[in-house]
């Protein structure tokens, strides 16, 4: 068998490795590049150069060969220490180097870095990308980095034009002496770059950004044409000589070990079956094509057994009995004051003084992430005992060191290659359980040939950690006016980062709490706290995590707050955050957005009764806010319009920003009225989209977004404009029915009126 797919082999494909010379020389031939070229950077620099020399030593984010390789064209290609995944930070990075490098954009080609300390520019010392933190993040790094590059290029210029560097300037693309009108291409330049110092990061001068070309503008997407084309690679879509392919059946419930299979013979004999095994709560079959493993392997009739006592304590186990409906009981009467995650003023004294109290328990469900790419594994062992994988994964380095473990080698023996995401919202971390690399590297190294691992939606859904149901009970106190003088918030929960690292019972996951902490909202008296709940099921970071449910809570109660004190909420919030200019302003920006705030109900021109709710959230370091209009038609919540305006500081790209607003509106309005995982006896009642659908056209509103640039640090673009929109919604809701609504998703609400 021969499936080899070229483009493994490509040059321009970015394997990460180091290449000898003979190597590097074929390479660049094969490029159409003369074996004299001068090329900087990563992969391809053919002889040994300072800046290569005094790699070794500099801190994350400043080696500039380990980031960009220049081309004779003039093309740059810049390895991006963040994944793309549709949310446009290959663009963003291409704008920020660019910027400083004096390169447009549209000259960069964006490939996703390897594994490797050079890439941990997060804060200087991780690399994720998630929790919205790629560009505000790293952007001081990332501009530096291109202010280097182009330091490089003038001291190399300096040289060749027999020209003092001050005499020197760049025009993009180029380096230019005006006082003999001679230039220089980048591409021209890039070998002797290669050999000046790289500029220690505190040396470079940065650009004033009133100079800026393109940081702020709305400049195309560098990954579109790819995508468009269908030629952008996902993890599924590699390929290797003499791989073969593995499909899985998952033991129905978390902890199940597979015991006999009892048509294992048959199974054994189906058309293109190759071998059989069992896997750590799965088993697999192993075939030349894809399409008879899973056909093989869903044939399979296995005897799961349950784990013993000693193995339940050790692992996550997942009860016969277990229903989301009776755990969603069991959280709701958990008792206690919880551990405290916030507190100010006195809650005492708060409720003591009050004129008037409100009380209210408030739900949420657990949530797929549902990305469209299956998750894939493909595992090589290589002669030299090193393992190159490709997987979707948001964050290399510590998948480097699992897989190393798994395998029984060293991590730098490990090549992690990171293709583009199908889209992914948290669902590419290292979770227990959820991922599909132990068992390409269990089958590669038990057949001995290269192994791709997919799992099918049926697979992918037992497996997919969930976003963590919650139930928080609320107290509010009113004074005579209405207005809040206390709150307190208990959060019966399991937070995502406690499931993955174990539980203090001294500390608070902040992420099971953060929408319900950091409230800007001028209530003296406050108290939020945590119970903790362990779940049986797989935990995970979902979009915008805590904040996805938790401003629900607050922003819903909040609602009930103003009811109870006979406020406006739109007015509400506007007293409560006086003297606080950037809300106050993000505030009234969404309510002019939205034509002028009105609450409602109100007949629309084409006769359905509406009413409109809002919410604010302020989530990873930006501040949003958003209104939705919305009606009921027959028994269904209809969502026509959401304004939703963001302010993240200051900006990259706004149409990029925009775009995120518009898809974290929508799956917002997904989450609150349509999406939930359920299980009955232990097991997921949904096992494909036919059972979990996602908002579709027909019900997806009408989204006016707007950025608001305040000047304020910049915050992240991709989760903040989401949690605004549930609680939006729902306040809607009650505005229009009368009754509160408390849980999600709305659609499983019994509306009496509207």
């Amino acid at each position: 068998m021969n499936d080899h797919d070229p483009k493994i082999s490509d040059p321009g494909y970015p394997t990460g490795a180091p290449e000898n010379v003979s190597r590097r020389r074929f390479l660049l031939a094969s490029a159409g590049i003369t074996a004299g070229s001068l090329v900087l950077g990563f992969g391809l620099s053919v002889a040994p150069n300072k800046a290569a020399a005094a790699a070794k030593d500099m801190p994350p984010g400043s080696n500039v060969p380990a980031f960009l390789e220049l081309r004779p064209d003039g093309k740059v290609r810049l390895l991006s220490p963040f994944n793309e995944g549709g949310q446009g930070v290959f663009t963003a990075m291409a704008q920020i180097v660019g910027e400083e490098m004096d390169v447009a954009p549209d000259s960069f080609i964006v490939e996703n870095a390897p594994a490797g300390s050079d890439y941990l520019v997060v804060y200087g010392k991780m690399r994720i990308t998630g929790g919205s933190m790629s560009v505000r993040t790293s952007y001081d790094t990332m501009r530096k980095l291109g202010a280097a590059a182009r330091q490089m290029m003038l001291e190399a210029a300096a040289k060749k034009l027999d020209a003092p560097v001050s005499d020197l300037s760049t025009e993009p693309g180029k380096v230019v002496h005006k006082a003999s009108g001679k230039s220089l291409g980048y591409g021209e330049l890039a070998g002797d770059a290669l050999d000046q110092e790289v500029p220690s990061p505190d040396t470079v001068t940065l650009k004033d950004p009133k100079d800026f070309k393109w940081i702020g503008e709305p400049v195309k997407r560098v990954d579109v044409y790819e995508k468009s084309t269908g030629k952008a690679m996902y993890a599924m879509d590699v390929k290797v000589d003499g791989m073969l392919h593995a499909a899985v059946q998952h033991a129905p419930r978390l902890g199940l070990k597979p015991g006999d299979i009892s048509n294992l013979d048959e199974v054994k004999g189906m058309t293109g079956v190759m071998s059989v095994h069992k896997l750590d709560g799965a088993v697999a079959v192993v075939a030349e094509r894809f399409w008879d493993a899973k056909t093989a392997v869903e044939a399979a009739k296995v005897d799961w057994q349950e784990p013993s006592e000693e193995e339940k304590s050790k692992i996550r186990y997942m009860p016969a009995d277990f229903s989301t409906e009776d755990f969603a009981k069991q959280l709701a009467n958990t008792k206690g004051d919880g551990t405290e995650a916030e507190s100010e003023g006195d809650i005492t004294s708060g409720f003591d003084g009050a004129a008037k109290t409100v009380d209210a328990t408030y739900q949420s469900q657990y949530l797929h992430h549902a990305q469209i790419e299956p998750a894939s594994t493909l595992a090589r062992f290589n002669e030299d005992g090193t393992l190159d994988i490709w997987l979707p994964n948001q964050a290399p380095e510590q998948f480097q060191a699992q897989i190393a473990d798994a395998a029984g080698i060293k991590p730098e023996q490990v090549k992690v290659n990171s293709p583009m995401l199908g889209g992914f919202f948290g669902r590419h971390f290292l979770y227990p359980a959820a991922n599909p690399f132990p068992q390409a590297v269990q089958l590669a190294k038990e057949v001995g040939k290269p192994i791709k691992v997919i799992w099918t939606r049926e697979q992918e859904f037992l497996r997919d950690p969930l976003r963590p149901m919650a139930a928080v009970r609320f107290r509010g106190a009113l004074d005579e006016q209405g207005m809040p003088v206390a709150l307190e918030a208990i959060s019966a929960c399991e937070g995502p980062t406690e499931a993955l690292n174990g539980h203090n019972p001294d500390k608070v996951d902040a992420m099971a709490v953060e929408g319900l902490t950091g409230k800007s909202y001028a209530i003296p008296n406050r108290r939020i706290a945590q119970n903790f709940v362990e779940n049986p099921t797989s935990l995970a970071y979902w979009r915008s995590v805590g904040h996805s449910m938790n401003d629900f809570f607050y922003e819903a109660f909040l609602d009930e707050m103003a009811d109870a004190g006979g406020q406006d909420p739109y007015e509400l919030r506007m007293k409560l955050l006086e003297g606080n200019e950037r809300l106050t302003n993000l505030l009234k920006a969404v309510g002019d957005l939205s034509g002028g705030w009105k609450r409602g109900p109100f007949d629309a021109e084409e006769g359905t009764r509406r009413a409109r709710g809002v919410a604010m959230a302020s989530p990873f370091g930006s501040e949003a806010a958003a209104i939705a209009e919305v009606s009921i038609q027959d028994g269904q919540i209809v969502v026509h319009d959401i304004w939703d305006v963001l302010d993240p500081g200051s900006i990259v790209n706004p149409a990029i920003i925009k775009a995120q607003i518009m898809g974290a509106a929508t799956l917002g309005t997904s989450e609150a009225l349509i999406e939930e995982v359920a299980y009955k006896n232990g097991e997921p009642t949904a096992r494909n989209f036919d059972y979990y659908p996602i908002l579709g056209g027909a019900r997806a509103p009408r989204i006016h977004a707007k950025v608001i640039e305040s000047g304020a640090k910049m915050g992240g673009v991709g989760e903040p404009p989401l949690p605004a929109v549930p609680p939006a919604i729902a306040n809607a809701v009650s505005v229009l029915t009368g009754q509160r609504v408390r849980s999600m998703p709305m659609d499983k609400l019994d509306l009496k009126k509207g």
